[in-house]
């Protein structure tokens, strides 16, 4: 194998030595290269033997530094290859049940050990093949986010719609036991890996905690886009809070035994169970935000604790805001207790259904522009309307219909004004009009 230089730094070592765009490095010390990984890993030392493919032919050179770091080279992209893309056909895919006419990007459904280190993807492992276990325990790439859904073998192939499904489970005791820290995600599906199969799952997990050390449950997303697809069943009230006894129960023996709870169900669960959202203190250290695990609870307690420090408002503020139908009771209760110590600023929020994809989606990181622009055109009370960040890509620019924030507040004929995710940067962005005037303290 080798990676392909596209550029190197002036005044690099790698420059020194005479490499160009268009070389290829073979191998660091006899170990090949792979990608940027394998090239950062084994170039960050004082010395290494690097092989390497360029103009007239192969050339080694025994490299000798001060210091170590980077190297010098750069690749045509940040993994210098393509992303793996995934290989399951899994009978909760959510891109599978995406409409047409969104962002190009959302259609890759990507699988790769190296993204879930990096940027915190979660994946199925049935990419991966010994050597790359053997490569995450060597360069002690930790921690490692695993779809695990089930631990039964053959369930895990009939959900994955792939053979080596059920193979892959052994790779999962290999990182424990190579000191590699490992974060689950459970997707259940209703009457399929819920119930005895969940406990099985669990059972099964915890006996690799705490370096399984955190585990979240969330339900099956169902949109209207299932043609031809396997028939989900949502989630109703009793069957959410079936779930929730399950995972409470082994998280209350995982605070037994390690002191700390590991298994969470989402914050989603108790809203469809309508079952209080539980205190800050449930969550520990938030170690599973990105599944929606303590995200309402953490944004109150941030929400709240801004409000208290002292702030200066010049005159008045007003501004219409837009959230998804699930956070909608939570961003009602923060704005009204906003305007409540601070009388000159009024919120009002506005929950979007997300028609886009059929009514059963309520997370506010799914709600599009099309669905703001019908159920907000007309109905906006200020000239402002404040969108969470998270119904933006990274780049706080583009919804998921791939409208952008401009267009937007074209078609609605108001400034947009991007609200940040946490509750406490929410708040001071709410607050950031300048002389505090009056303030009602909290009773």
């Amino acid at each position: 194998m080798a990676i392909r230089i596209d550029r190197v730094d002036a005044g690099s070592e790698a420059e020194a030595l005479g490499l160009a765009g268009g070389d290829e490095l073979l191998s660091v010390d006899g170990n090949e290269l792979n990608d940027t990984l394998d090239y950062d890993f084994y170039t960050d030392s004082k010395s290494f033997h690097l092989k390497a493919k360029v103009a007239d032919g192969i050339r080694e050179w025994d490299v000798r530094r001060e210091e170590r770091g980077p190297f010098g080279c750069d690749f045509s992209t940040y993994l210098g290859d393509q992303k793996h893309s995934c290989s399951n056909h899994c009978m909760f895919c959510f891109i599978d049940q995406l409409p047409p006419g969104m962002r190009e990007s959302l259609y890759f459904k990507d699988d790769d050990e190296r993204l879930s280190f990096l940027f915190g993807n979660y994946i199925t492992m049935t990419n991966m093949q010994d050597h790359e276990i053997d490569r995450i325990i060597k360069m002690h790439i930790s921690p490692i986010n695993i779809s695990v859904h089930t631990t039964n073998p053959q369930l895990r192939v009939r959900m994955l719609a792939n053979k080596r499904g059920g193979e892959v489970l052994k790779y999962l005791p290999r990182l424990v036991e190579g000191g590699i820290a490992v974060n689950c995600q459970l997707v259940l599906c209703r009457g399929i890996n819920d119930g005895d199969e969940l406990r099985r799952t669990l059972t099964d997990l915890l006996e690799l905690t705490p370096m399984v050390q955190s585990v979240a449950a969330v339900p099956c997303g169902v949109t209207d886009y299932r043609q031809n697809l396997f028939k989900q069943t949502p989630y109703d009230a009793e069957t959410s809070a079936a779930v929730i006894d399950i995972m409470e129960e082994f998280g209350d023996e995982c605070k037994r035994r390690h002191g700390k709870r590991i298994i969470y169900p989402s914050d989603e669960w108790y809203l469809k169970a309508g079952r209080p959202i539980p205190e800050p203190e449930f969550y520990e250290d938030y170690d599973q935000l990105e599944n929606g695990v303590g995200m309402m609870s953490l944004f109150r307690e941030e929400f709240l604790a801004e409000l208290e420090k002292p702030h200066r408002i010049y005159g008045t503020k007003k501004m219409d805001v837009v959230t998804g139908t699930m956070a909608a009771p939570l961003i009602t209760e923060m704005m009204d207790e906003l305007r409540r110590q601070y009388p000159m600023i009024e919120v009002k929020v506005h929950p979007i259904k997300n028609n886009f994809f059929g009514g059963n989606v309520g997370v506010a990181g799914l709600v599009t522009a099309t669905d703001i622009i019908a159920q907000c055109e007309g109905r906006l009370s200020s000239g402002t309307l404040g969108v969470p960040a998270v119904m933006l890509r990274e780049e706080k620019d583009t919804f998921l219909d791939d409208m952008t924030i401009e267009q937007l507040g074209q078609r609605l004929g108001v400034k947009v004004e991007v609200l940040p995710t946490g509750g406490g940067d929410e708040a001071k962005a709410l607050l950031r009009s300048g002389l505090h005037i009056a303030r009602r303290r909290r009773p």
